[in-house]
């Protein structure tokens, strides 16, 4: 069973970082994406961030030079570093795989990130 867990979630200033973590289990690895979505009050879910296996990124417009993906295989953990943070990301954060771009298949319990004075 792929299971995702997600950490590191807060309340921090805005322009503060946050580093996310997503402890994943060994199956959730032979995806070919794993992702972070976010979804705010009153918008869709959204994706933030995915990292393929061959470990392109795709980054939505919005965190694009805030925000970085990576993935420790050793581990089985992927991270989402979040710089520079604005009251607009704030939101509940889900780590995801799937298996493309497009779809995602397994959805971790969500952590919330509150991004305020």
């Amino acid at each position: 069973q792929v299971q995702l867990v997600e950490s590191g979630g807060g309340l921090v200033q805005p322009g503060g970082s946050l580093r996310l973590s997503c402890a994943a289990s060994r199956n959730s690895f032979s995806r070919n994406v794993m992702g972070w979505h976010r979804q705010a009050p009153g918008k869709q879910r959204e994706l933030v961030a995915a990292i393929s296996r061959a470990g392109d990124t795709n980054y939505a417009d919005s965190v694009k030079g805030r925000f970085t993906i990576s993935m420790d295989n050793a581990k089985n953990t992927v991270y989402l570093q979040m710089n520079s943070l604005k009251p607009e990301d704030t939101a509940v954060y889900y780590c995801s795989a799937g298996s493309n771009w497009f779809v995602y298949n397994y959805w971790g319990q969500g952590t919330q990130v509150t991004v305020s004075s």
